[in-house]
């Protein structure tokens, strides 16, 4: 199975800069992918990158500088199987991938909070995807028009992709890889009020 991590390299994670400089978004970033990639290579696939521009980093990488949805179709209309798997999902997990790649249906869908998709599995030849929106509805409604099987991967891991301030808590709760050591670097901590976890940094601004 070919298995493929998109990654917006130049601008990654623009809802992180009431904390983060561009730098350092482009670091996180960065590291989450490091996540993705090691979890993917420990549930046994050879993940490559599908970027927008040119990335140093161990793995194969293919450069299409279209948007999500164009970039990822043009991968769907040549190969199948192909999985899908985005690359902001640090808390990703060999054993969460495993329930991905193991379902035989013809399209997998792992959905992620607000209706997104996280990641997929599509083997049926005519499956395209749209990242407009809620894509997991539109890629339930795409999968059911064109008469292919469907599952569902219920996963906190898979679900939970990296956004906004509020997102990081989950990193600090959960994680324990390059993204959680990074944010430790970088002096992010969590807060508790009102009984919410938060997250704050040294010198906030």
């Amino acid at each position: 199975m070919r298995v493929v991590v998109p990654f917006a390299a130049e601008q990654p994670k623009t809802r992180l800069g009431d904390l983060l400089t561009p730098t350092e978004r482009r670091e996180f970033a960065r590291a989450m992918l490091a996540d993705v990639l090691s979890a993917l290579r420990a549930s046994g696939h050879d993940p490559e990158l599908l970027a927008t521009v040119p990335v140093d980093i161990d793995a194969p990488t293919t450069v299409d500088e279209r948007p999500l949805t164009a970039a990822v179709n043009a991968v769907l209309e040549t190969t199948s199987p192909v999985a899908v798997v985005m690359a902001d999902l640090p808390l990703a997990s060999p054993a969460a991938l495993s329930k991905l790649f193991d379902s035989r249906e013809d399209v997998v869908l792992a959905p992620g909070r607000g209706g997104g998709t996280n990641a997929l599995v599509a083997r049926h030849p005519d499956f395209r995807a749209d990242y407009h929106g809620t894509s997991y509805l539109d890629h339930l409604d795409r999968a059911h028009r064109i008469g292919a099987s469907v599952e569902t991967v219920d996963s906190f891991r898979l679900g939970t992709d990296i956004d906004e301030r509020a997102d990081l808590a989950e990193v600090l709760v959960h994680g324990d890889g390059r993204a959680r050591a990074w944010l430790d670097r970088a002096g992010v901590r969590l807060t508790r009020e009102d009984g919410r976890v938060g997250v704050t940094r040294s010198g906030d601004r």
